[in-house]
């Protein structure tokens, strides 16, 4: 069988995007251990079967894929998922060669409720998925980790606590929740190496007490507030976003990266205020020298 794939993100920003499709990736794991030959879709090309993955839901759909492409992943409805053996199978890395890193989740799910947020409705509440020992690869020491929520699962702590002295560098790409770090989680924070930072999430303020708190907690365990990398949510209450800078900006060299509400399904689209606060205001650290007041002034911006 000749196995077409299908990444609809790297395709969209034409190599903008760096990280791996992990869904397509087993998908290719899975279809070559039957002995079938995997290759990118190409128009032109001639496939048993196609499959199309797309994360978001403002990734346009392209036109030309077959009618009967199987299609996965967020981007295309809540309730797409892999079948139990290309789930559980180890991914081929080999279709994204710059990848020089391990990718995967030690937790599924989140019991949050944000209203962002699609993961509890996709996933449901949070639970143990995989061990970090079957995420590693023998060829690097580095490992990135998915999860959403890790900090709210024991069992998420207790393989974290297990990759102290491992030898592995990891990355929480998602973010933490400052709310659930206690003395005994800074601990284990303080003393795991990480590829670059120690990543928190503050989408709205009750969540910057518990940030400078966790900072106050590391910071005593010898980590640097400039090791540190903070997302926030900017809804159209930029009002909330600019307390948010201003109270996260006082911790010495904190890396703060603002993300745009965008929720297609929702119908909610960032306007030209929320999109020029994240990718000028904050993206370009104007935020260290100036309020978004100031800013906006400076600038003669009426929205």
């Amino acid at each position: 069988m000749r196995v077409g794939l299908h990444d609809a993100e790297a395709e969209h920003f034409r190599g903008k995007k760096k990280f791996p499709n992990y869904a397509l990736m087993k998908i290719s794991a899975w279809h070559k251990a039957q002995g079938d030959t995997v290759e990118w879709w190409e128009p032109l090309g001639l496939f048993d079967r196609v499959y199309s993955s797309k994360v978001f839901d403002f990734t346009p759909e392209n036109l030309y894929l077959p009618p009967d492409t199987i299609k996965g992943g967020t981007g295309y409805g809540l309730f797409t998922e892999l079948a139990p053996e290309i789930d559980d199978i180890f991914p081929d890395y080999s279709i994204y060669p710059e990848c020089d890193y391990a990718i995967g989740y030690l937790t599924r799910g989140c019991p949050n409720h944000c209203r962002w947020c699609v993961v509890p409705k996709k996933e449901g509440n949070i639970r143990p998925y995989r061990a970090w020992e079957d995420l590693v690869r023998p060829d690097t020491n580095k490992l990135v980790l998915m999860d959403n929520n890790i900090l709210a699962c024991e069992y998420g702590k207790e393989q974290l606590a297990g990759l102290i002295g491992s030898g592995y560098k990891i990355d929480l790409n998602q973010g933490m929740d400052a709310r659930l770090v206690t003395p005994e989680v800074a601990d284990i924070l303080a003393r795991l190496k990480w590829i670059s930072y120690l990543r928190f999430s503050c989408d709205q303020e009750s969540q910057i007490g518990p940030i400078l708190r966790t900072c106050e907690l590391l910071k005593e365990r010898g980590v640097k507030s400039y090791r540190v990398f903070v997302y926030l949510l900017v809804t159209s209450d930029l009002d909330s976003a600019s307390r948010r800078v201003e109270a996260l900006k006082g911790l010495r060299g904190i890396n703060l990266y603002a993300q745009a509400e965008r929720n297609e399904s929702l119908g909610v689209r960032p306007n030209k205020a929320q999109l020029e606060f994240a990718q000028r205001y904050v993206y370009s650290g104007c935020f260290r020298r100036e309020t978004w007041e100031e800013y906006s002034k400076r600038k003669g911006l009426i929205f």
